[in-house]
Order: C-alpha cells, then structure tokens, then sequence
C-alpha cells in the first residue's frame, strides 16, 4: 500500500523581494508540516504551480489544473497536482496583517469579506491574485487529483458546510494499492466517493489517451522523428500553450519507449524562470509553454515539437538516425492504417458502410502496441547475447553487443548502434537480463511471437489483428474492470468564479490536519505491510537470433562448395599433403572473405587440437597462420561475427619448435590486427568466459550424485541442453532457501572464478599484445587501443631517459632497453585498465584486484624474455624461398639508380588487372621488385595468385610523369601483415600501388623515395634524362669548352644570347634589306659590323648532314636553327614572304617576315623570325609589343589559301592595349604619351593587317555596321553559348548578332556542328579578336573600325590543371571501388569536367574556321598567348589545311606554334625543382586528346594513326627527348640545343629529338601510319563538339600488363617466340592458338590489323626468299598506285573501283572503304583519291606525296629508289610540243634529275645531268603554258646542251625546286 498524497500545500501571491514587477510564490501552509522520514518535501514547489510566473491580472480567470513532474536526487518522480484560482488582491495593510499570522477566525472574518466585497465594485483597477492548491504524490492518479481539488475548492466556492481540514486530513491519510489490478473506493468526508484503479502489471506505463494525442497534434512521421532521437539521446522540447498538453505529450512520448525506461532530464513542464536548464550539455526531454518559443530560437541542438502547430524542427546540425529498414517503411504502413483506417477503402469502387473508428483510448493502445512489436521485433533473440557474469549475492549481466549487431547483419546500422550504446538500454539490460523476475506482455511477446511477426510480414490484415489483441491487453492492464468506476464528486456551480461574494481562501487549523494524519499513522503501525508476493518465474529466452534483414554478405555468398574447399585445404595441411594444399591456397584465401567459411576454419582448426596444444612443422605452421591472417584481416574492432573469439583459443594452440626448448606460437604471427587493441573486444570475451565457468560451476555437483552411467549420459545431455541464464535463474530461485554459510561459500567459489580468468587473460593480452621483436615499437604505435603511446615520444632520447627512470629491467643496451621498456609500460597500463574495468563491475575483491596489479607486470616481463628467444631462433629459420627478382629491360642509356625492393603491387581500382568484367585471370596483386632508373620507375613481378600461371607483370612509367607521391599503409596480399607501402600516380595514367615486402627496411624505402624525388624534380633541366642520356659528362659539372679552330657552338650560342640582352630595347630606326648570302660566302663568319644583319641557310635535307658533307661547324653560326627553318618552310608554303635568294621579293605582297626579333630583344617567347603586315616597320613593332602582356604582339601565323584571310595570334592585352584604344575615344594631344603612341601604333597595325586581305584593301569605306539591320541583334547566334550572355550593351550588333543572321532563317544545327560555310552574311568585320571576357569588360568599339571584339569566357591553365586531376583520379582510382560500376565512373568522368574543356576548346576552334573560311582574318588573345591561345590556333590550322593532318605537316604545327611560339613546355611539365610547386598543368596533352576527337570523327583525313598521337602524349611528359623541354627557342638556345640537334653526327648516337625518332621508327614499321588515310584537298574540317559526339581517349584507360606502355619501342618488342614447329621439349607442334587478355597483352601486337598482318607476311616471305626486302612504304604506294589505275581502266563503275570522289562530302568516321572485287576474296584497297593528268593538285598534296613517298627510301641502292626530292612540274617539250605534267625525281647520289610519267611508273621517262647545268633561273611562261599558275612559278634550267622550261604548281613549290637544285649544285 502507499499514500496517495504525500504533502497538501497552499500557495498564493507574494511581492517580489527585489521590487519588480512579477511576484513570486509564497507557500502559506502545508501539510503535514513535518517532512515524511521516506519522502522529504520537494523543493521549489511554487515556481511549478505558475510555470509563466506570478503574475495579476485584471479579470477573474477560471480555475486551472494541471499536473507537474518533480524529480529527486534518487530519480524518484513527485507528481504535483496544481489547481490554481484567482482571488483579489487584498489591501496592502491586511496582507500585512495577514503576514503577520493575526487572522481571526471564520466567523469574524466574514464581515471583512462583505466590507471588501462591497468596496469591489468601487475600484475599476481592481487586480487578481492566483493561488494554488497543491497535492504532492508519488503515484500518478491524474483523475483522482483533479476530483479531490475540486472538491476542496468547490467546498470553498460553495461555502458547503464541510469542515476543509477534515477532508485534506482524510486525503493525506488515504492508502491506494500499488498494483495488481486492485480496486479501492476512497471517499474525503463529503459526502463523496473515487474509486481508485491500478494497473494489472506495475512495469507496464499508463498512458490514458496521450499517445493518441500525440499522434494527432504531430503526424506519424514526427512522432518516429521524435521516438528516435528521444531513443539516440537527443533533445527534445515541446512547446505548447497548455500545460496538460504538454504534460500529456511527455507522458506518451515516454510510453512509446517502454520497454526502455528513459533515465535523463525530463520536465514535462518547465518554470519561466529554469529556462536555462535548455542550455544543459545531456539529452532531455522537457515541456515549455509556447510564450516561450523566443526564448528558444537560439538552441542550436535542441529538437523543437511544437504541439499547437503540428511540426517538428530538427536543427541542420543534428542528424536523426532512422530505424532500420525494413522496420521503419513497416512500422509507418501499420501505424496509418491504425490511425487512419478510411486509408486502405479510399480508392474502392464500392466501399463498405463506415466501420467506427476505435475510441480515443482504444487507439492510443493500438497505437502503443504497434511501438512494443517494433522493439520486439529489434531485440529479439537479445537473451542470447546476455553474458551472466556472477549469480550471487546480486546477479550481474553484460550484454555482448558486437554479437547481437553481428546476427542481426545491423553492424552498419546507426540507430541500432545507438541504441544499444545508450543509458536507457544499459537499465533495460540490468533490469530485463536478470533471469529470475517477474514478467510482463514485452518478455512474451519477445520470446514467443516473433515468429509470428515475420510470418504476418506481408500480410497486413494479420498484422492489424495482432496490433488489436496486443491493444486489448494493454487496455485491459489500465482498465481491468469495465464501467464499475462510479465516481460522485461534488463540483462548483458553472461560472461560480465569477461571483463577487467570494470570500479569501481560509487558513487552516494545522493542528486539526496533523491529529488526524497521526491518528492513521498510529493505526497503519499495528496492522501488518501487506506485501503483496511477486510472482517470480524464469525468463523466457525466446529462439535464438535470426538476421533481421537477410543480406548476403556481398558478393561472398558461401556455398557449401567454398566450405567443401576451406575443409580439404586444412585436411591436406595436417596431412602433409602440401602440394595439394598450396593449390587450394588461393581459392581459400578467397572464400574467406565470406563469414560461413571463417567459422569453418575456426571449427576445422579446432578439431585438431589435442589437450590445447598442436605441434606443426614450418609449413603447416605458415599455411595455418596465412588462414588465420585472412581470416582476421576483416574483422572489424568489434569482431561482430565472433571470428576472432574463435581463434582466439587456437593462437595460442599451435606453435612450432624452432630448436629445443624454443617453441613459436601461433599468436607471435597475428598480432597486426585492429582487433586485439580494441578493450570491448577483451571485455566480451572475458565475460563469455566467465559465463561457462560460472555455468560449469553449478552443473558439477550433478555427476556426483548420478552414479548409473547412462544417468550421467541423460543428465549430461540435459545439462548441455541449459544456457547459463536457465542455471542462473534456478540458483536465484534456491538463494533463500539457502544457509548463510552455503550462500558465503558460492559468492567466494563465483568470485575466485572470476580472478581466475582475469589472470589467464591478463596472460593472453600480454600474449596478442606485444610483439615478437619488441624493440619495434612500431606496433604499438599504431594502434588506437593503446592508450598513452601517442603522447610517448618518438625520439630514442627521450625514451631511453624515460626507461633508465622506470627502472629498466636490462642495463646491458642503452636504446633497445629503453625501447622494451616503452612497449611493455604501454601493454602493462592497457591490461591493467582492463583489470580494473572486469573485475570491478564483477565484484572481486579489493585484495585479489591489488594481487592482480602486482601481478601483470611480471607476467609482461615474463613473456617479453620468452619472446626474446623466440625471435632470435626465428631469425635463424631458413628464409622462405621467394620468386626470383625479375630484371627489366632497359632502353641503350637508362642506368639502374636503385636496385630492385621487393614489394607486391596492389590492385588499383582499374577492374581488368583483377580478373574483373573484363575477364581474365587476376594478375594482381603481384609479387615482385620496384626498380628506379634514370628514366623510369619499374615494377617487374608475378601474379601472387598460383592458378594465374607464369605470366610477368610490368607496370611502368617515366620518372618525370610523376605527378603525386603518398605513403600509405597496406596489408601484404600474402601474409595480411600490415606493411608500409607507396602509392605513385604518374600523367600517363600508370598508378603503382605498392606495399614494401617485410625485408625492405624503412630506411631503404625512405632511400628510394629520396632518389625518385631527386631524379623527378632535378635542380636544372641538364639534369633530365634527355641530356644525360649518352653523353659524357656528368649532370651539374660544367661541360669542358672545346678548343676548336671555328667558334663552339656553345660560345656562339651565349654570343647570341648576350647580343639580345644588349639590343633588348634599341629602336631600329630603318630597316635593313635582308639578302642571304651568297654561295661564295658561307663559311665565313659575318663581319663585326654586320651584327644586326641576319643569315639563313636554307633547308638541307636530313641526308646531306653526313661528315662527308661540305658545311663547317662555322655555318651553324646563322640563325636558320631547325625550328625557324620549320617555320621558314611553313611560312613559303603559306606564300606568306620568302627568305630566296633566287627570286627577290615583290613589295606588292602584303606580308614579310621581319627579322626584328632575331636577338630575342622583342619578345624572349617567340620565334626569331616572324611575319608581320609589309606596310609596318621594324621600330614601330616595338611599341606595338608593349600593349600586349609579355609583349606578345600579333603575328601571322597562317594564311587561308582559298579566301586568302589570315590568323593571328597574341597574347592577351593590357589596359592600355586595344582596350584602352576602345574605351578612349579622344583624339591625341600634341604631347601625346609612350603609351598613347604604342595605341597608335597598335591601331596602325590592325589596320595595316585589315588592309593585307584583298577584299578589304581596295575599299577604304569602313563598311561593318551601317547596313546591318536590326532585326538581327541579340547574342542567340553561334557566339552565345561560347560567351557568357552579360555583355555590354555598347558593344551592339556583336559578332553573335552577326553571326545569328543565319540562325534566323535556318533551323539551328544539332550536335554541335556548325551550318555550312556560306553562313556568315556579307557585312561582317574584316579582323575578328578573339579575348577574354573579363579583360575586354566595359569596352565600347568605336562604329567605324573595321574590327571587333569577340569577348568569350574561357577556362585557365589552373582549371585545366584540377581538371586532369580529377580525370586522372577517374581513371586510375587508387583504390578499387566499393561496387564497381560504369556509373561511379562516369559520374566521376563528368565531375572532371575535362569533356567539357575539350568541348569549349573544339567550339571555339571551329568558330574560328568558320570566320577565316568565310574571309574575315582572326586574331586569337587569350590569356598570355602561349596556353589556350596554342591550343586554339593549332587546332584552327590542323581543321582548315589538310596539310597539317599529314606526318610533316602535324610535326611543322608542334615545332611552329608550340615550340617557336614558346609554350611553357618545362614549367607546364614541373620539369624542375623551381617548378614543383606550380604541378603538372597538361595543356599539350589536352591539344592532342582534341585532335584524337576529331581524328575519330574524321579518319580518313589523317595520315597519322591514333597510336602517334599517344606516343606525343607519353613523350611530351617522359623527358626522354629533348624536343619538349624548356620554354622557348631562346632558352633552347642558351642551352645550345637548336645549334646541337644540327650538328653532325657521329655513328648511331641516341636520338634526341622526338621527330628523329619517329622518322626512323616509321622506315622499320608502320605504327604511325593511318591506312585509311584519303584525304580530300579542300577539306575544311568542321567536327562536332558536343559533349555526348566526344569519346573518352583511351589513352587515359588502356594499359598493357605484359610490357608496361608501349610507346618506348625498343622495349616493346618481347623476346621471339620459338616457331611452332621446332619447340624446345621435341614434342608434336602445338596448336598456334594463343589466349590474349585484354589488360594483360598489348592487342594491336598480338592480333595486328589486317593490313599489318598482310605488311609482315610479305617481308617474311621476301627474307625466306633471300631477297632484300621492300620498305614497307613502298609496298603500299604500290598497291594504292595499282589500285587506282584498275579503277582507272575499269571506268564502269565496278564495286571494285570505289573512288572517294563518289564519298559524300562531310566524310566523317564512315569506316575503311574496303570492297569485295568482281573476282570474289581480291581486297580492293581504294584509299586515295583520282589524279588525273590534267588536275593541279595543291602544294598541301605535293607535300604530303613527298612525306609519304620519299622520307623513308633515302638509303636504298636500286636506281629506282634514290629519290631526294620528288613532286610533279609540267615541261615544256621539245619544239611545238605542249607542256605536259611529269613526275620529276631528284637524285642527290647519283647527281640527275629523273623524269616518269607519273608517280608509280617504274620506267624512266629521261635524265638530266646535274653536273652538265649551268644556271637555274627565273622563268617567263611560253604559249600553251597552264593557264592558271602565277607567272611566278616558272623557272628554267640551263644545261650545257639545251635549256629546260618547267612550271611548278604554286609559287612556293618552284622556290622549293630551285632551292633543291641549287643546293646539289653546290654540293657537287
């Protein structure tokens, strides 16, 4: 029984001490006035009655009532019934008097109350005061509590004739019945009756109708919201207007937790003045009235419920974990169809009459019952992972956490992880785990329905009937007798407040409530405590656990097969049967991955182990610690699944004998695992163990007592069959019965079992704890688990101090001591804290837990001296034999800088080297060796895997394509030891991923990193591999200066360059004329005067730069370096100026080349030689250069041939540039400035170029803009998604709006391409100028300039440079993803943005070629001139001239635009230490990865294969030719390089340049070559460049496992393979089928194209025949040449005539024209277009016959094939014959000029002597001459006998013919 009111107390308004304005509470009286001795009197009682504050108010309010939660210091709730009313305030003397305690009695009061009533009236300020009575209780009985304070206020109002402290006398003295389901009928002496009911069964809540309330004020998905983060221990606070809301609100919130009990602050309703309360650090729950909701807005982790608006705010920074699924989706289903029944007939055609919704009551248990299935859904089977630690005196239960989440497959789960770490479940587990209790409807429902519930999953409606019968009982547990509850209370009349005779509440007679309150005390004395017996019973347990959700553990799915495996490979291994066993190995290893297979090994290992101990020999010993290696490797710290627990025992069961006496266990071999550092781990094992003994200990006596041996066997079986917690319950059951002594002697024979087990723990800690060689703190370090060890020191200083203090055990060695020390402190704090934490919370004594710390450091000590032996003897073990280290292959000059580290190489995220979707074998992880040479970082080695095979794994890449270089820590493929390791992610897309075998000291690891950090970025760039490649000297030693007789190239070089610092800023003043010199006088050095001048030899063919040769080192002294002579020759081709001698220039051409630059004065970046308008002169471009940033002003760099309109290009300008030339309009002051004559100049000269294009040099009337109409303006043209739409408004009809005139009338084009070419309307600028958006910003063209600004938004080269991170992290990931997908890939391809770069690139690009094809000339000025701009201008040139897509013609572009024209080759590429920092910035790479898009879209048009622009791509980045080093040719030729790449060459020196190398690879094979190459002459290219046309190049995917990247040829080409026939074993030939894997071969050398295949069977018939076999080049002319003539004769259009006139004209990727012929299989190979005899083809064709015919046949004797020049010239014949087209041969060796009638004629039509001509001349054209050559392209040859008359196709050709016959002449 208790009492159902502790303490009644009257509170009404007092003053505020301080004077303010709100008042306070002042208790007037409370009974009883003595505190209960079991129950004090709570404090602060009179803030809960007026949580808002004490406060008058002017009106009489209605009474209120609500009931506030008060929690004790022992967490004991009080529950304060407050029932407050208003009374008037009296006047100040009387509640002075009444302060006073002189208050007269009822009766005399009464005129008082009629003299203050009748002045009522008279005062219209009349104010309120509240009072409160108060009921304090520890049972929460709301009803009851309303009922009897409004009967005593009601005795009060009415003025009823009942004496008040009778009544509060009866109600302090009522006794109610705790529990049971009892009745009890009170009744307070007036005349009243309550019956009091109690709930069936006390753990269950009552919660009346407030979880109905709950979900009706907030929505189911609030209510879950909050039921989570109140069951994670978040803050939650209600805000309402009513207090018994919130108060009802907390009430259901706490329902729906049971079974949990919610154990941290909980203020239903919380006082104005506690507010900071919600400031508190602990989870909460608290309730607050919502006048409050200011207050707190500035909680920032506060979960805020507001009851009166529905919603519930979650702070951004709190994250609310959600159940797991399937439950939540589950529980939200069953919960609306609770609460929302109309739901599921909603959409029936013909719905059923309306059922009755349930009563409010009957839902909220509905409701309740849905909550108590989830939680008996989420811990059911929690029984079995109860660890009973002691049974007596008081049970003491842990919970095995890691196992529950391991079963139930929840490790992941946030909310289940929560959960079970929090306070509330710890109370569950020590209040639910104990075996022997009372129980309610959760242990039922937990232990015997959840079968049920998985079975009704899918059913709803079973699941409905379920949550209805769980409701019953609920109802039934608050409500157990229905309708028998008759209360009679009297209640005040309706608005009795209201009246005006009320007279104060009186005082009451202390004495009167006290004798009564006595009086019952007295009584309750003598009758017996009803103690009502508990009935006690034995928890059910329930089935064991099944998973929750029935996830497979990924992709490890264990058959019984894999199982079937892991057993045969352990029975082999104890067999012997190593072979066998080696076999199975990889499969097992691979199994174990999954859980089943881990358990397997476990319970197989443990078969072979007798009386614990297994001796094994050294194999068997490393096969089993591989196994159990994998089979930790993935466990996590948790060890959840309880694989650690099971080999926990068997570590320390096998061992080996390393010699006598010394014995190695298993566990010295393990230790590299996470989990043995984490204490939970060793907790839950110790408890488990302490559990069996605990176990045992009460199951012994029963073998004592059976003697019949079958008994013992049946009660064997029985006892098996009892988990300790049924031993555990039965013991807590005979407890009392017990005798003290028994009772003393069980707790001590329980407590001793405990210490046992915490001393054999100890023992296994020190065991897994400390490693085998412990002077290796390495270690411990690592792990987290071992406390203070991160805030030891590192320095051997310090520790040595540190041990030499903590008395070091061994004085011998200073350091290896100290080290010992340091370990074995580290692992004596770790057990000792676990010591402490097990034996505590199991109650062993004070005495054993001293024992036991004495104890642990001997036991530490002992076993790092056992260690020591075992160490020293493992040493002497014969080392395992490992593969032997496979040597690279090296290119002639590459030195080996280290030798080979044994490391493994690691999968790196690209799937096919691991047998992924691609197929194949997993050739990785691979075992092997690291080499580092001078020019690469090689990996040689096998696949680890046994079943793979023999195959060698090469992964390579140059030292300088390393871009980022991150030590990682890795587990060894084989061993699962955890390793140091590096990961090398290089620019060519290589990634070497590699752990150090364990041989590999750090030391020598630190060596290597040092080495490759030091050859990667070396101090000057002569320390690259391209310049100490075969030469002598070694790197950073000054080269000793030849003591020659003509000048060193060296000195020359810095002459030349000390001349250009002097000249930097002098002014030409005229300009000189520039004439090259004579023959007669090459070979002297020009005099001193002449330092200005400027000489250039002409092109000399690569073949006459043998020593025999008649040029002296002398003549290297002229300017004609190899690039400008590339230039040179370019800019003759373009007919842009010519350097002759021979035909002198006219003025009429609009353009020269202008030697202004020579010195490098002007402008460091750019090419010596540069062509510029004729009109201005040399001193003007030296202002002009200031206006550009690093004084890259505009040159020429092409010409159209067609429209004759030419591109510029510049660097971007400075303010002061065109810019400033736009924004101000003024015309000069006669003092004009430097900087506005360099505007003027600059003004000039975009005019003089305007001028240099015919259309616009005649009409001086600036034409652009008068006549464009507007109905065209506006930026929806080509130019706007090219620039960003903010434009100026002054900048009016823009280039877009201009450009848009098309777009009008036609329908936009898709994918990116442009319209035709005609698009362009005639009133369009002359100069276009490219810039950048944010420099052209604000700028206003003046109307009448004939050029414009097209401002575009471009990309930089640091945007560039994260890009091609990005893009390189897609690619080679460095890790393998989780689940591999094509998605995640191209999610992170997208994420780059490299695409989208390219595709802004190829945008621009084609706009370009669209305005230079339509006539107006472009200048590009982006950024410095030397980035985007190459990129842009390269790419302008390769789509508009077909010459640029041929092999010279892509390598003039490079040596043009990107070397000459400066771009920052060295410090793009970091190729320095100065550069380090600045990182790899790909621009040339990104060049070429367009080109390959439109060689892709475009493969006919391009002489070159995919495969030449890799290898540019792998070159520009390796530093291996000298080529693409350094910035500019002014710095090439500091460095004597431009000099040097002329110089003779002596034997077979290594190439130095790029080009050599490619000429020389393309004589040998036709790897560069494109066979579908058939070009068009007038194809301008115009490539789509949307994203979705654009390819990721598989440059950046490919690689090649057998060789490393093939783009260094030399080691390409693998050892030959024997003939099939002549095998070495003698045997029949082998098939000749080979298997070729996709990553592992390279597949163009293994399974080459038809083509290639068709090349090589000829040279290895030709060889067996004897004969010398062909150039491959010209068996290939061959067969196109023969081809077209058979189409030729053909005519008739046969299939096997397909000529590609007849192709459409946009020829895009439309595949090989390859043709069956008439006769069946015959390949009819079309490539090349008709030449007929009468066409004139252009010089672009001329060219590319040359590349193609004669580069590759210089050095073959048959008369035929000597060909130095060759291209076609029309002759005259002899008297009266016409002129005819003859393919011409010039043949340098044997001095004649050959003549055939066409290029494939074998049959020599005639020969000039060379040595018989006399002069070669210009020219004049005779009658019947070709009608359509400029008179310019005539020349004549002048022989001893006659005079030859020829006629070139173009200008530029005759000059190169007379070139070519002049410079044999002199040779001769």
């Amino acid at each position: 029984m208790a009492r159902l009111a502790d303490y009644f107390v009257l509170v009404a308004f007092g003053p505020h001490p301080r004077g303010s304005g709100e008042g306070q509470g002042q208790i007037l009286q409370r009974f009883p006035e003595k505190d209960w001795e079991d129950n004090p009197f709570p404090q602060g009682i009179e803030l809960f009655c007026q949580p808002s504050g004490w406060q008058l108010c002017p009106e009489r309010n209605p009474p209120t009532f609500f009931v506030a939660v008060l929690t004790d210091i022992n967490s004991e709730r009080h529950y304060c019934a407050c029932l407050t009313f208003w009374e008037p305030v009296e006047s100040t003397q009387e509640v002075v008097c009444t302060e006073d305690g002189t208050e007269k009695e009822d009766e005399a009061n009464e005129g008082g109350q009629a003299r203050l009533s009748s002045t009522a009236p008279a005062q219209p300020g009349q104010l309120f005061a509240p009072k409160t009575l108060v009921l304090v209780s520890r049972l929460d009985h709301t009803e009851v509590f309303r009922n009897s304070l409004g009967l005593i206020y009601a005795i009060h109002v009415e003025g009823l004739n009942v004496c008040l402290e009778n009544v509060i006398g009866n109600l302090l003295t009522c006794t109610v019945p705790l529990a049971g389901g009892s009745q009890r009928t009170i009744s307070l002496g007036a005349g009243d009756r309550q019956v009091i009911q109690t709930p069936l069964v006390d753990s269950l809540p009552v919660s009346r109708c407030s979880v109905a309330l709950l979900f009706r004020q907030l929505g189911i998905t609030n209510v879950l919201s909050l039921f989570c983060a109140a069951l994670t221990e978040h803050k939650v606070l209600f805000l309402s207007r009513s207090y018994q809301r919130l108060a009802d609100a907390c009430r259901g919130l706490l329902a729906l937790l049971f079974p949990l009990r919610y154990s941290f602050t909980y203020v239903p309703i919380l006082p104005a003045q506690l507010l900071e309360v919600l400031s508190t650090p602990t989870p909460f729950i608290i309730g607050v009235n919502a006048a409050f909701q200011a207050e707190t807005q500035e909680l920032l982790d506060v979960i805020v419920a507001d009851l009166d608006g529905g919603t519930v705010t979650v702070p951004e920074c709190v994250h609310i974990p959600p159940l797991p699924e399937p439950l939540q989706s589950q529980t939200h289903n069953v919960l609306s169809m609770v609460l929302d029944p109309e739901l599921e007939l909603a959409d029936l055609a013909f719905p059923p009459p309306t059922t009755s919704a349930s009563s409010l009551k009957m839902q909220d248990k509905e409701l309740r019952a849905v909550f108590l299935r989830l939680f008996a859904q989420l811990l059911q089977g929690y029984r079995w992972c109860l660890h009973i630690v002691r049974i007596h005196p008081e049970p003491v239960i842990r919970f095995h956490k890691a196992a529950f989440l391991g079963q139930r497959g929840l490790v992941e789960d946030d909310f289940l992880m929560k959960v079970l770490e929090g306070m509330a479940f710890a109370g569950f587990v020590s209040e639910r785990g104990v075996p022997y209790r009372s129980t309610d409807l959760f242990d039922e429902l937990v232990a015997h329905e959840v079968a049920r519930m998985r079975a009704d999953e899918n059913h709803p409606h079973r699941v409905l009937r379920h949550v209805q019968e769980l409701a019953e009982q609920l109802y039934k547990n608050e409500n157990p007798y229905p309708a028998v509850a008759m209360h009679k209370v009297q209640r005040p009349g309706e608005a009795s407040h209201l009246r005006r005779t009320h007279r104060p509440f009186p005082r009451l007679d202390e004495g009167t409530v006290q004798w009564i309150v006595d009086q019952a005390a007295a009584k309750m004395q003598g009758a017996p405590p009803a103690v009502k017996a508990e009935r006690r019973t034995t928890v059910p347990s329930g089935p064991p656990m099944t998973a929750i959700l029935e996830r497979c553990s990924g992709p490890h799915i264990n058959s019984a097969r894999r199982l079937e495996v892991v057993r045969n490979c352990i029975s082999y291994v104890f067999e012997g049967k190593m072979l066998e066993a080696k076999k199975l190995l990889p499969a097992v290893l691979r199994a174990l991955k999954g859980r089943a297979a881990r358990r397997c090994l476990a319970h197989e290992l443990h078969l072979h182990v007798q009386q614990n101990r297994a001796v094994l020999d050294h194999q068997q010993f490393d096969f089993v610690v591989r196994m159990m290696n994998c089979c930790l490797q993935d466990c996590t710290s948790l060890d959840e699944h309880g694989i650690a627990a099971a080999l926990l025992p068997l570590v320390t069961a096998f061992c080996r004998k390393l010699s006598p006496g010394v014995t190695q266990f298993a566990y010295s071999c393990v230790q590299e695992h996470v989990v043995w550092s984490t204490p939970q781990f060793w907790e839950a094992m110790f408890y488990g163990d302490v559990q069996t003994h605990i176990r045992a200990l009460y199951l012994e006596p029963a073998d004592d007592r059976l003697s019949p041996s079958q008994e013992v066997g049946e009660a064997q079986s029985q006892d098996d069959e009892r988990s300790a917690l049924d031993v555990a319950s039965e013991q807590r059951r005979l407890w009392p019965t017990l005798s003290r002594e028994k009772q003393q002697e069980l707790v001590q024979k329980e407590e001793s079992t405990v210490f046992s087990q915490a001393i054999h723990y100890a023992n296994r800690m020190s065991y897994l704890l400390l490693p085998l060689d412990s002077s290796k703190s390495r270690l411990l370090r690592e792990r987290a688990g071992l406390g203070d060890l991160e805030s030891a020191s590192n320095s051997l200083v310090t520790n040595s101090m540190a041990g030499s203090v903590a008395e070091s055990y061994d004085t011998e060695s200073g350091f290896e001591d100290a080290e010992t020390c340091d370990v074995a402190g580290a692992v004596v704090r770790f057990i000792n804290r676990f010591v402490d934490k097990v034996c505590t919370e199991s109650g062993v004594t004070s005495d054993h837990l001293k024992g036991l710390h004495v104890m642990v450091p001997d036991i530490v000590q002992m076993h790092i001296e056992t260690l020591e032996a075992v160490h020293r003897e493992s040493k002497r073990l014969p080392p395992i034999q490992k593969p032997k280290l496979l040597r690279p292959r090296l290119l002639p000059g590459e030195e080996c800088v280290l030798d080979g580290l044994r490391v493994y190489l690691l999968p790196d995220g690209r799937e096919e080297g691991v047998g992924g979707s691609g197929g194949g074998p997993a050739l990785l992880p691979a075992e092997g060796a690291v080499f580092l040479t001078t020019y690469r970082v090689i990996f040689t080695g096998m696949p680890t895997d046994p079943l793979v095979g023999e195959q060698v794994v090469v992964r390579s890449f140059p030292v300088a394509a390393l871009t980022k270089e991150k030590r990682i820590s890795v587990q060894t493929p084989v061993d699962q030891l955890l390793q140091d390791g590096l990961q090398l992610r290089s620019c060519t897309f290589q990634l070497l991923k590699m752990a150090f075998d364990e041989e590999v000291g750090s030391d020598s690891a630190e060596l290597f990193r040092k080495q490759l950090h030091k050859l990667r970025y070396p101090t000057d760039i002569r320390g690259t591999f391209a310049f100490t490649l075969g030469s002598a000297h070694t790197p950073g030693r000054p080269p000793r200066v030849a003591k020659d007789k003509g000048p060193s190239l060296r000195t020359l070089s810095r002459n030349l360059v000390k001349n250009a610092k002097k000249t930097i800023g002098r002014q030409y003043v005229t300009r000189k004329k520039y004439n090259p010199p004579g023959w007669e006088h090459r070979g002297q050095p020009p005099p001193e005067d002449q330092e200005d001048e400027i000489s250039v030899s002409e092109e000399l063919e690569p073949s006459t730069l043998t020593p025999s040769s008649a040029l002296k080192p002398s003549d290297r002294m002229t300017m004609s370096s190899l690039v400008e002579r590339a230039c040179c020759r370019d800019y003759q081709r373009l007919g842009l100026g010519t350097l002759s001698s021979s035909l002198s220039r006219a003025k009429s051409e609009p353009f020269r080349i202008s030697p202004v630059n020579r010195m490098y004065a002007i402008c460091r970046s750019y090419p010596g030689l540069l062509i510029v308008p004729q009109s201005i002169q040399d001193n003007a471009l030296q202002r002009v250069s200031r206006c550009y940033r690093q004084n890259r002003f505009p040159v020429v760099c092409w010409r159209s041939g067609r429209s004759k309109a030419v591109l510029l290009r510049s660097g971007g300008l400075h303010g002061k540039g065109v810019v400033g030339l736009f924004k101000a309009q003024n015309t000069p002051s006669p003092g004009q400035t430097q900087a506005d004559s360099s505007s003027l100049e600059q003004e000039k000269y975009l005019q003089a170029v305007v001028s240099s294009m015919p259309r616009y040099a005649d009409s001086s009337g600036r034409n652009t803009l008068s006549s464009f109409s507007s109905a065209h303006m506006g930026s929806h043209g080509k130019w706007s998604s090219v620039r960003a739409s903010g434009r100026s408004s002054g900048l009016g009809a823009d280039v877009g709006s201009r450009l848009a005139g098309r777009d009008l009338l036609s329908t936009p084009h898709t994918n990116g391409t442009p319209p035709d070419s005609g698009f362009l309307r005639p009133q369009r600028a002359a100069l276009y100028i490219i810039g950048d958006k944010a420099q052209l910003k604000g700028v206003r063209p003046d109307p009448l300039q004939q050029w414009e600004l097209v401002p575009i938004e471009v990309f930089e080269a640091r945007q560039v440079k994260a890009s091609f991170k990005k893009l390189l992290k897609a690619c080679v990931p460095g890790c393998p993803a989780t689940e591999p997908s094509a998605a995640s890939f191209l999610r992170s391809l997208e994420d780059s943005e490299w695409l989208i770069q390219i595709h802004k690139l190829l945008q621009i690009s084609v706009l370009v070629v669209e305005l230079l094809d339509s006539g107006s000339s472009v200048l590009v000025s982006l950024e410095d001139g030397w980035d985007i701009t190459t990129q842009v201008v390269s790419l302008v040139q390769l789509l508009s001239d077909p010459f640029y897509r041929t092999l010279e013609g892509f390598r003039l572009l490079v040596e043009k635009e990107w070397l000459s024209f400066g771009h920052r080759f060295s410090h793009r590429g970091a190729h320095t230490l100065a550069g380090q920092s600045s990182g790899f910035t790909p621009v040339f790479l990104q060049f070429l990865d367009c080109v390959h898009q439109v060689h892709l879209q475009f493969p006919m048009e391009f002489e070159f294969s995919q495969f030449y622009l890799k290898f540019l791509g792998y070159h520009h980045a390796s530093r291996r030719f000298r080529t693409f080093l350094l910035d500019s040719d002014y710095e090439r030729i500091e460095l004597g390089l431009l000099y040097e790449e002329k110089g003779e060459r002596r034997g077979q020196l290594p190439c130095r340049s790029v080009w050599e190398y490619v000429d020389r690879l393309s004589k040998r094979t036709p790897m560069f070559y494109n066979y579908t190459y058939a070009p068009e002459d007038t194809e301008v290219l115009r490539p789509y460049s949307n994203v979705s046309n654009l390819k990721v190049w598989d440059f950046y995917t490919e690689e090649t496992l057998a060789e490393g990247p093939p783009y260094d040829w030399e080691l390409a080409q693998g050892p030959p393979e024997p003939p099939e026939e002549e095998r070495p074993d003698g045997g029949a030939p082998q098939s000749r089928r080979r298997v070729v894997w996709p990553c592992y071969d390279s597949r163009p050398r293994v399974q080459p194209d038809a083509i290639s295949r068709l090349l090589e069977e000829l040279q290895r018939l030709e060889t067996e025949l004897g004969r010398p076999s062909e150039r491959w080049k010209d068996t290939w002319d061959r067969v196109k040449a023969a081809q077209r003539l058979e189409g030729r004769q053909d005519g008739r259009g046969t299939p096997s005539s397909l000529l590609v006139s007849t192709v459409p004209h946009h020829r895009r990727s439309l595949g090989v024209y390859l043709q069956e012929g008439p006769v069946g299989s015959t390949l009819s190979l079309s490539l090349d277009s008709d030449q007929s005899s009468g066409s004139t083809t252009s010089s672009s064709r001329q060219a590319a016959r040359r590349s193609t015919s004669t580069l590759y046949s210089q050095f073959q004797t048959a008369e035929s094939e000597n060909r130095s020049y060759e291209g076609t010239l029309y002759k005259k014949g002899a008297f009266m014959k016409p002129w005819k087209a003859r393919w011409f041969v010039l043949d340098k060796t044997k001095h004649q000029l050959r003549y055939y009638d066409h290029r494939v004629d074998t049959e020599c039509k005639g020969v000039i002597d060379l040595a018989e001509v006399e002069t070669v001349a210009p020219g004049t054209p005779t009658i019947g001459a070709p009608k359509t050559v400029d008179e310019k392209a005539f020349f004549d040859v002048k022989t001893t006998r006659r005079v030859y008359n020829f006629c070139a196709q173009d200008v530029p050709s005759a000059q190169q013919w007379v070139d070519r016959i002049q410079s044999c002449l002199s040779d001769a």
